[in-house]
């Protein structure tokens, strides 16, 4: 068993709570709450957590360990991880690593022994707060003081962070047991698409190839005119961390994009775009950020159990007569999906790459390709 240290998460409103740390260090960010039972991994690197202490509502985390292949991103993104029971001695056949040593390596803390059930009922009454997990300074009055000087996520803008610093090409398809990652085979009449790059993850790269797309990413700077010289057949716009309102550039170069090509946005993608349109964004009381979301697609009136991670929503109430709505979100009726009343753009608020899960919406991939074959 890793050395074990005496940690404090204090949050802004003055809770403390004290646990063990199994990784050590100090952090402050945003604390929410994620409630997949599985997929910790691709959760750690989603970037678009950038700026977030995660606490998941599984109460066991570390069983599987890490390996090499369940990663949404170079590192880790997350500023903290909040467990309720840790496992350091991994069981399963694919891992190559323990969850404490992945986050020791990273310098990422972690704290355990929380009664993580008090903080996410907490969150969800209060609303998702500033905090401090600190396995270094354990005076509560020290934490507490912390997490009220975080500057929080509203007017920051966070992609600068998370976003490429080059294009760059992807290949690489969807995983399967037998191959593990592969490339699809020549000959293909592939769609070219250019990403821009806001915090993406690695299994939407996977998921466009999958569907028969060329892949491109770009930084999230990228002039339209640079990305229109090269000639896409269709734009997709990321996920990525933070308030979709402090990216002011972005939503200006998707301004200029509009009317040019097919444009396909997922989580701050879609919100982006939902800007660029003429429509306003607001942070929700706790976000939604788990594997359990369930949505209704308006336009065949399925359910869909979703894959989520986003603490802002579009009004689709500014959007009349520009956009209507595709998806709702049958637990608090936000908006989960919108569609141009005119123009081959769609987005959605979810995540529809399943990574990780669930795989219900795995066919948007399929409608933006259908819709850059129409156009």
């Amino acid at each position: 068993m890793a050395a074990t240290y005496s940690a404090l998460l204090g949050l802004a409103d003055g809770t403390v709570f004290e646990g063990e740390a199994f990784a050590p260090g100090e952090a402050v960010g945003e604390v929410v709450f994620n409630t997949s039972m599985t997929g910790y991994q691709e959760i750690l690197t989603d970037p678009s957590y950038h700026g977030q202490l995660v606490c998941m509502t599984y109460p066991e985390i570390g069983n599987v360990g890490v390996n090499l292949e369940d990663v949404e991103s170079a590192r880790p993104f997350v500023q903290g991880f909040i467990v309720k029971e840790y496992w350091e001695g991994p069981s399963n056949w694919r891992a190559k690593k323990s969850l404490g040593a992945y986050l020791r390596e990273h310098g990422i803390p972690g704290i355990q022994g929380i009664d993580t059930r008090k903080l996410v009922r907490l969150l969800r009454e209060r609303g998702a707060q500033e905090a401090c997990l600190s396995t270094i300074d354990v005076d509560p009055s020290s934490v507490v003081e912390k997490a009220r000087r975080s500057p929080g996520l509203v007017g920051r803008d966070l992609v600068k962070d998370v976003t490429c610093a080059k294009p760059y090409d992807w290949s690489e398809t969807t995983w399967s047991l037998k191959k593990g990652y592969t490339r699809p085979s020549g000959g293909r009449d592939d769609h070219f698409v250019v990403a821009y790059d806001y915090g993406i993850k690695r299994n939407i790269l996977r998921n466009l190839v999958a569907a028969g797309c060329r892949v491109r990413v770009v930084p999230a700077s990228t002039p339209a005119a640079d990305v229109l010289a090269i000639k896409p057949d269709g734009i997709f716009l990321s996920n990525g961390p933070g308030d979709p309102d402090a990216v002011p550039y972005a939503k200006q170069i998707v301004r200029d994009l509009i009317g040019k090509k097919p444009i396909f946005g997922i989580c701050l993608g879609h919100q982006i775009l939902g800007l660029a349109l003429g429509g306003r964004t607001y942070k929700l009381k706790f976000g939604h950020h788990g594997g359990n979301q369930p949505v209704m697609d308006l336009t065949t009136e399925k359910v869909e159990i979703t894959s989520q991670n986003h603490g802002f929503a579009v009004d689709v109430d500014t959007l009349p007569g520009i956009a209507k709505l595709t998806h709702i979100n049958l637990n608090d009726r936000t908006v989960e999906g919108l569609e141009h009343a005119e123009l081959p753009i769609f987005s959605v608020q979810y995540h529809p790459e399943a990574s990780p899960g669930p795989h219900d919406a795995n066919y948007l991939f399929r409608r933006f390709t259908d819709l850059m074959k129409k156009s």
